[in-house]
């Protein structure tokens, strides 16, 4: 049924989490340690942090649509699964599937999200 799934997006410029590698309240406050581990190992890291800041909004409007507000950044886990395509969980809703694509170039960062209640 329609009523039980919503999608949503957003885009983001890579360069506002620059230099925000070493901010450790700022990521704290968004993103797990499984993906601040995933994010800063990579050669890039602002690329990949925004990808996943973009999903993560993606995934909040998407609840939105299913009047589903008391989500935060960091309930919120972007991880990448064995065949590295990116999964979501959000370990105080078990019941929802989330689909999440990710992607970035050299400024930009853009994810999708749809969400249903299982």
């Amino acid at each position: 049924m329609l009523e039980n799934i919503s999608i949503g997006t957003d885009i983001e410029e890579i360069r506002r989490f620059d230099g925000k590698e070493t901010n450790s309240n700022f990521l704290n406050r968004i993103f797990t340690t499984s993906e601040l581990k995933y994010c800063l190992k990579n050669a890039k890291p602002a690329e990949h942090l925004c990808a996943r800041f973009c999903a993560k909004e993606a995934i909040v409007k998407a609840l939105t649509g299913l009047n589903i507000g008391d989500v935060y950044y960091s309930d919120i886990e972007i991880l990448n699964s064995e065949d590295r395509l990116p999964c979501a969980y959000i370990e105080k809703y078990p019941n929802l599937k989330i689909r999440v694509s990710l992607s970035h170039c050299k400024n930009y960062a853009t994810a999708s999200a749809i969400v249903e209640k299982c």
